[in-house]
């Protein structure tokens, strides 16, 4: 193991643990919670010691916000590595995102019009493409997503879609100072996601699976666990916050 790994490893033991002890004490809490290190602006070295450190703890995969970012490390990394992309996706990249090998999830379809874009192009290259809903919880006027009360007559439109398999839903809390305020947040995403998945399959909406919860990251990723999370994106808690900016 190369001394950036060891430091990798380091790091990642110790939070896979807390976020496994975490999960088990949490009633709340999903039986599986998957960790991905957020990479953006991180040197390729580096992200590609942590996906070899971390792997073997359990590190789920790697995420970007960036689709030329991402282009450019899933071609210099090791094929076998997962992608999820995070970021506010434009419809005029799509196509460029798609022909990321192993893009395994889309965290933030936010529109109609980019749900169309993405059926689209995944037809065009005849798979499926998974994707989970960014919504707005906390209605920030800089932020992306759905508002809460758009969510299901939007559901109900990519029901109609193909090759877009919609697997949950993503958010991002406010910045605060304290991680504890961004629980109502999280709670309301879940409460959000358990109404949508009960409703879809009322219908058998065989597209709308529903399961993952997108949510959590380096500053609020403990109390997200404990609200149910299955995906955190956790960036400067793994590759440090003089380097992650």
């Amino acid at each position: 193991m190369t001394e950036q790994e060891q430091e990798f490893a380091g790091r990642l033991g110790p939070l896979l643990r807390e976020i496994a002890e975490l999960r088990e004490a949490s009633p709340n809490a999903a039986p599986q919670v998957k960790l991905l290190a957020v990479s953006k602006t991180v040197e390729a070295e580096r992200v590609a010691a942590c996906w070899q450190a971390g792997q073997p703890l359990g590190l789920a995969g790697l995420a970007e916000n960036k689709v030329q970012e991402l282009g450019q490390k899933s071609a210099a990394l090791p094929a076998m590595i997962p992608w999820h992309f995070i970021g506010h996706l434009q419809t005029n990249k799509v196509k460029q995102l798609l022909a990321v090998p192993r893009l395994v999830l889309l965290h933030s379809l936010d529109s109609w019009r980019l749900a169309v874009e993405l059926e689209k192009q995944a037809e065009a290259r005849g798979f499926l493409v998974e994707c989970l809903v960014e919504v707005n919880v906390a209605a920030e006027g800089s932020k992306f997503g759905l508002a809460p009360a758009e969510l299901w007559d939007f559901l109900q439109s990519c029901a109609a879609l193909s090759h877009v398999n919609i697997r949950g839903l993503m958010t991002v809390a406010p910045a605060v100072e304290q991680p504890e305020q961004a629980r109502p947040v999280f709670a309301e995403l879940r409460n959000l996601r358990d109404k949508m998945r009960q409703r879809a399959e009322k219908v058998a909406y065989s597209n709308l699976s529903l399961q993952e919860l997108s949510m959590g990251m380096s500053n609020d990723y403990r109390v997200a666990v404990e609200e149910g999370a299955t995906l955190l994106r956790v960036g400067s808690r793994i590759f440090g916050a003089r380097i992650y900016r």
